[in-house]
């Protein structure tokens, strides 16, 4: 992983202060125990630019279990690509319009995610294989199989407002 410095000219983007007392957790969008090659790789790991709001439940459970997932799939694949990132998702309001809503912590005015989306591209036998999850940030039974919030990769890519593949 390679360290990457936000520039001393740019506004404060979020701080460890706007987390406590929030109720969320500081949740790790690429895992710190998937950074064990050095202590600096996986330090790296703990710098904000890879830490977003989840609810504790979703970060301890739920999300771990997602996270142990695909260190498996490492395990029968020659290699697995994973993205993961933040989704502002709209919901139906009682006047039957959408409205995206999501709060916001501290001074610095960090969004909470309303979910969770993590794309994974895996090699095996010179054939790739997708998988594309969208979590709502907040508890998730842990007896839900995964495939309970599997989703197509162009859900994910619509909802992203990014494009996973070429072509």
């Amino acid at each position: 992983m390679t360290s990457w410095k936000i520039p001393s000219f740019h506004p404060r983007l979020a701080n460890k202060s706007d987390y406590r007392g929030s109720g969320y957790d500081r949740g790790h969008l690429s895992p710190a125990g998937n950074a064990r090659s050095s202590p600096e790789t996986m330090k790296d790991t703990f710098y904000l630019s890879n830490i977003s709001p989840q609810h504790p439940q979703l970060n301890r459970k739920y999300w771990l279990k997602l996270e142990r997932h695909v260190r498996e799939m490492t395990k029968s694949h020659a290699k697995v690509y994973v993205i993961t990132g933040p989704l502002f998702l709209p919901e139906e309001g009682k006047d039957g319009k959408k409205y995206v809503r999501y709060q916001v912590l501290g001074e610095n005015n960090v969004a909470v995610p309303t979910h969770y989306f993590k794309v994974i591209h895996g090699k095996k036998d010179n054939a790739f294989i997708t998988e594309a999850y969208i979590l709502p940030n907040q508890p998730i039974d842990n007896q839900l199989p995964l495939s309970t919030f599997r989703v197509t990769l162009e859900k994910v890519e619509r909802s992203a407002g990014l494009i996973f593949r070429s072509g």
